[in-house]
C-alpha cells in the first residue's frame, strides 16, 4: 500500500535519495555481499515472496561469502559471487543484530469501455479509467539471542499506503491491484503494519542455513524446531505462501492469483490482525496453526478483541517435495500445502437474506439484517510448486469455503482453481527478468448467486442483477530488473464474466509497475 495521493515519479525520486541514506546505515551495520534473501510482499496482506529458484523456507541455504578477488588465480566461485547483481539498493548485513530494509512499489492501472447494459452501485464501472496506487514499507528487526537454538526476534514494521484501485476496487471478485485499501475513507498517515515477536525454540543441535530477511533475521536455525509469532501481523506471511505466486510487487497483482481467493482469512481491511502463530519446523515438511481476531463487520478496519465470540482459526500441513515431482526430475525443488480454516464472527447468512426478501421484510436483500454471533464460515485450500528447469517454474491453488455465510474479511469466493508459472531470462541473459503468466477461475455458490441476483450489496460486488458464469482471469507479466533495487514491468489482465455477471464484460486491464528495493 501506498503513500495515499503520492506521484509515482517523486515517490521513486525520494526513494533514490533514502537509498544512500540506508547505505550508510547498512555498512555501519557490517557490509557483507548481498544475500539472495527473500523479497517482502505487501496486501492487504503484507507477505513474503521468494524471488529466486522454489526453496524450502526451513532449510534454504545461505551463507556469507569471503571477499571477491580479481586476480588471474581467483575462486571461480568468488568471481561468481562478485558478478552477482545487487538486488537491493543497499547491502544487508548477514552478521549485525539489527535489521534495516525498506520497499516502495507504486501500480498504474487502465481498461476500456466494455459491454454492459446495466451496472449496479458496487459494479466494475463501464468508462475508460486509469487509476494509481502506492504503498511503502519500512522493516525495523532486532534480534535478541543471535543464531542460537533459541533466537528471539523483535520485529516492527511501518506502512503507508494510498491510491485508489479500478472502480476503487469494486465489481471484481478477483480485484486487479493487492496493493489497494478499499476503503477511501482510511487516514492517510503511516500505521503500524506488524509489530511481532518471533521465537525459536530449537529440538535439535543439528543447525541449518536460513535465508535472512525482514521477518526471520537468524541465518542458522535448528533443523527440528518450533517457532512461535505473537503481536500484529498478516496471517498470508506464513501461510498459503509460494515462491511463485504471492508477491504483488515483483510477480502476479491479481488478489485472487497472489492468494487463495476462498481463503476468507482473518484480517482488517488494510489485511492486518492479531493474534499468535504456532509452527514446527523438520527437515521435510512443515505445520502450523494460528489463531487471530475478525474484524467488527465486513471487511471493516476495527478488530474484535472478544476471541471468545469472534476469532479466524487456521491449519496448515507442508510437504517439501513437489506434487508434480515424479514426472519430473525428483531433485528439483517443490512443495504442496494443505490449508483448513474456521471463522467465528458476527456474520450474515445469505440465504436467510434471500428468505427475508423473498418474504417482503426487506426491499433487497440485505446481509446485515442476518448478521449474528455464533455464525461460521469454513473452508479448505490446496497450494503446490514445482520447479521445473533451472528457468521454469510451476504452480497451483484450489480452494473451497461453503459460502452460505458471507464473504467478511478477504473477497467474494466460494471455489478457486488456479494454474500457472514463470519464467527467468537466463536464456536472454537476464537471469533476474521474470515472465510469468497465470489463469484462475473463480465461483460462488447457489446462495451467494441468489443473494445478488435479487439485488443484494457485498462489501465487493453487486450489479444490481445477476446472470451468473464463472469469473474467469487471465493475468501476464514481464519483470524487469533495471538497477539495484530498482525492477519495472508491465503486464495485462483479461476478465471475463466480472463480478460473476455474464451480461457484462470481457474487460482488459494494463498494468504498469514500479518497485524499489532498499
Amino acid at each position: 500500500m501506498l503513500i495515499r495521493g503520492a506521484n509515482p515519479l517523486v515517490l521513486l525520486l525520494g526513494g533514490v535519495g533514502c537509498a544512500y541514506w540506508l547505505n550508510g546505515i547498512a555498512f555501519a551495520q557490517a557490509p557483507a555481499p548481498l544475500p539472495s534473501e527473500p523479497e517482502p510482499r505487501g496486501f492487504l496482506t503484507g507477505q513474503l515472496a521468494q524471488q529466486s529458484t522454489v526453496s524450502a523456507p526451513t532449510s534454504r541455504q545461505q551463507g556469507n561469502a569471503p571477499a571477491a578477488s580479481n586476480g588471474p588465480n581467483a575462486n571461480p566461485a568468488d568471481r561468481e559471487a562478485e558478478a552477482a547483481p545487487i538486488l537491493t539498493m543497499a547491502p544487508h548485513s548477514e552478521s549485525g543484530r539489527y535489521w534495516v530494509s525498506g520497499q516502495a512499489n507504486g501500480v498504474f492501472q487502465m481498461h476500456g469501455h466494455f459491454h454492459s447494459p446495466y451496472q449496479g452501485p458496487n459494479s466494475l464501472i463501464d468508462d475508460f479509467e486509469t487509476k494509481a496506487s502506492e504503498v511503502a514499507t519500512l522493516y525495523l528487526g532486532y534480534q535478541l539471542r543471535p543464531n542460537t537454538r533459541y533466537n528471539t526476534d523483535l520485529i516492527v514494521d511501518f506502512e503507508n499506503a494510498g491510491g485508489r484501485g479500478i472502480s476503487q476496487a469494486l465489481g471484481l471478485a478477483g480485484a486487479t491491484d493487492l496493493d489497494v485499501v478499499r476503503n477511501p475513507t482510511l487516514s492517510t498517515a503511516p500505521y503500524l503494519a506488524r509489530g511481532e515477536i518471533h521465537q525459536i525454540f530449537g529440538l535439535t543441535d543439528k543447525m541449518v542455513d536460513q535465508d535472512r530477511g525482514p521477518l526471520e533475521l537468524a541465518t542458522r536455525v535448528p533443523e527440528r524446531r518450533f517457532e512461535v509469532r505473537v503481536g500484529k501481523m498478516t496471517l498470508a506471511d506464513s501461510f498459503d505462501v509460494n515462491s511463485v505466486g504471492s508477491d504483488s510487487h515483483l510477480q502476479f497483482t491479481n488478489w485472487t492469483i497472489d492468494n487463495n481467493g476462498a481463503w476468507d482469512y482473518a484480517a482488517d481491511t488494510r489485511g492486518y490482525t492479531v493474534g499468535g502463530i504456532l509452527e514446527y519446523d523438520d527437515r521435510i515438511w512443515s505445520a502450523r496453526y494460528a489463531i487471530a481476531a475478525m474484524p467488527t463487520v465486513a471487511n471493516g478496519i476495527t478488530l474484535d478483541w472478544a476471541f471468545s465470540r469472534a476469532s479466524g482459526q487456521n491449519w496448515e500441513f507442508e510437504l517439501r517435495k513437489g506434487l508434480l515431482a515424479p514426472l519430473f526430475n525428483p531433485k528439483r525443488e517443490g512443495a504442496v500445502r494443505i490449508l483448513s480454516y474456521v471463522n467465528h464472527a458476527n456474520m450474515g447468512d445469505y440465504r436467510q437474506s434471500v428468505q427475508q426478501y423473498l418474504a417482503g421484510k426487506t426491499s433487497t436483500p440485505e446481509i446485515t439484517q442476518t448478521e449474528r454471533f455464533g455464525a461460521v464460515k469454513y473452508g479448505f485450500g490446496l497450494n503446490t510448486e514445482q520447479e521445473v528447469t533451472d528457468s521454469l517454474r510451476l504452480f497451483g491453488r484450489f480452494g473451497w469455503d461453503e459460502d452460505q455465510h458471507e464473504s467478511f474479511a478477504y473477497t467474494e469466493v466460494g471455489q478457486t482453481i488456479l494454474f500457472g508459472g514463470d519464467y527467468n531470462g537466463h536464456s536472454w541473459s537476464r537471469p533476474n527478468d521474470k515472465l510469468g503468466v497465470a489463469f484462475v477461475s473463480n465461483a460462488i455458490k447457489r446462495d451467494h448467486q441468489n443473494y445478488l441476483h435479487y439485488g443484494g450489496l457485498g462489501f465487493l460486488l453487486g450489479d444490481g442483477n445477476l446472470h451468473y458464469g464463472r469469473e474467469d482471469i487471465l493475468e501476464w507479466y514481464y519483470n524487469a530488473h533495471l538497477w539495484h533495487g530498482l525492477f519495472g514491468s508491465v503486464g495485462g489482465t483479461q476478465i471475463a464474466h466480472p463480478g460473476y455477471n455474464t451480461d457484462r464484460g470481457p474487460v482488459y486491464v494494463m498494468t504498469v509497475r514500479t518497485h524499489i528495493d532498499f
